[in-house]
């Protein structure tokens, strides 16, 4: 057993955890930084996971945010494959996997989220999986490669971006989904409507309304997906985004105050109800002081980088830096990259302009007038205006263009 002192610890190798380290050294803070994550690898980008990781177009090397000489030029310890296990929050002590105890000044609580797991019969065959983490890319990559028929679970971002990047490979894929349409629950029908078309017609096939029954197969391998509302399909391999929850398990046992959605409860400094102890990333239930809706819990790594880069700021005592717009992109293969600052969590009309199926589109989500969110692709002059404009009450006739009009949502 060893003990450890350090300034600063962060728990957390996900976006949050290296905008924060790497914000404290581009901030000036001198002191000592220890972080702690539990994966096999040092930080990476996570969302090439669902894309050009899985596809093979993005080499594993490609996609670490850091070489390591980095982190030894910035005397950053990492310590991979390691987990903190206690967190005193009165003695600012963490216990760590590797036995060791590390005594801190301060520390980021950055655990990020957990896949959601179907627990339905058949769940523990073989051939189904679950994409969180690179190792998960590379299962799946391999178990995919003598598959005819893939089935994803969900009609969400990792639904679509795994079908995509599947059937650019040549596999043939299928979406099962509870929403109608792809994307609705943040998109809404229309947009969803239309995004599922530019999928269906590159042979993707898509059944909304299904429910998960079970998994069905001989032996201990997976062979078919069988929903409540009677549909049976063939997989050889099956593919399951059903939603994140917020990894609070460490923070639950160190006494942490939680939010109503079930993240850290942090202010706008991103302190949590102990002193001293910040929380940021997918883990994190935050206040917003831009965003109509208030309090957010936004999973999108772009969220968690300036989350990092804020908690940073707090944690030595600095300024903090102007919050950010919650923004996100996603990529469905070559077909359609679109960017979206939100999320929306009600609005009452939808302005599009432009043609989803030639990615080149923007579509304005306006709440009793007010700008709650915007989607675009090929228009990035549009985005920006987005930004400028967030929250604002705006004039619907001046978001149009001649090849569109305003549309009920």
């Amino acid at each position: 057993m060893a003990e450890r002192e350090v300034d600063f610890l962060i728990i957390g190798g996900g976006h949050a955890g290296y905008s924060c380290a790497r914000a404290l050294r581009d901030g000036g803070a001198q002191g000592s930084i220890l972080l702690v994550s539990r994966e096999p690898d040092p930080p990476y980008d996570r969302t090439a996971c669902s894309k050009g990781y899985l596809g093979g177009s993005t080499s594993r090397d490609a996609v670490m945010l850091r070489s390591p000489e980095w982190w030894e030029e910035q005397n950053i310890r990492l310590l991979t494959r390691t987990s903190v296990l206690k967190l005193a929050t009165d003695e600012r002590r963490a216990a760590l996997s590797n036995k060791d105890t590390v005594s801190f000044g301060s520390a980021l609580v950055a655990t990020g989220a957990m896949v959601r797991r179907l627990r339905v019969d058949g769940g523990q065959l073989n051939g189904i999986h679950y994409l969180r983490a690179l190792g998960n890319a590379d299962a799946i990559r391999r178990d995919v490669e003598p598959a005819e028929d893939i089935v994803l679970i969900g009609g969400s971002y990792i639904g679509t971006e795994v079908a995509a990047t599947l059937t650019a490979r040549g596999k043939r894929c299928t979406i099962v989904m509870q929403e109608d349409v792809v994307l609705e629950r943040t998109f809404g029908r229309e947009v969803g409507r239309a995004i599922q078309d530019l999928l269906e017609a590159r042979g993707i096939a898509i059944h909304g309304g299904e429910e998960v029954d079970a998994f069905t197969g001989d032996g201990d391998r997976v062979g078919g997906v069988r929903t409540k509302q009677g549909l049976e399909l063939p997989a050889q391999a099956v593919v399951v985004g059903a939603g994140v929850i917020p990894d609070v398990q460490l923070a639950r046992s160190a006494g942490l105050e939680l939010g109503e959605s079930g993240g850290i409860k942090v202010d706008v400094r991103l302190a949590t109800s102990a002193p001293g102890i910040f929380a940021a990333g997918d883990v994190a239930e935050f206040e917003s002081e831009i965003h109509p809706a208030g309090r957010l819990r936004v999973e999108h790594w772009e969220v968690a980088a300036a989350q990092g880069r804020r908690a940073a700021a707090a944690m030595r005592g600095g300024e903090l830096p102007e919050e950010e717009i919650p923004y996100f992109f996603s990529d469905l293969h070559d077909w359609l990259s679109y960017e979206y600052i939100g999320p929306a969590k009600t609005w009452d009309q939808v302005v599009m302009n432009g043609s989803i199926d030639k990615s080149d589109f923007s579509a304005w989500y306006l709440d009793r007038g007010a700008v709650a969110a915007v989607l675009v692709a090929g228009r990035p002059e549009e985005l920006e205006r987005g930004r400028r404009l967030f929250g604002k009450t705006v004039d619907p006739g001046e978001l149009t263009s001649p090849r569109a009009r305003p549309t009920a949502a």
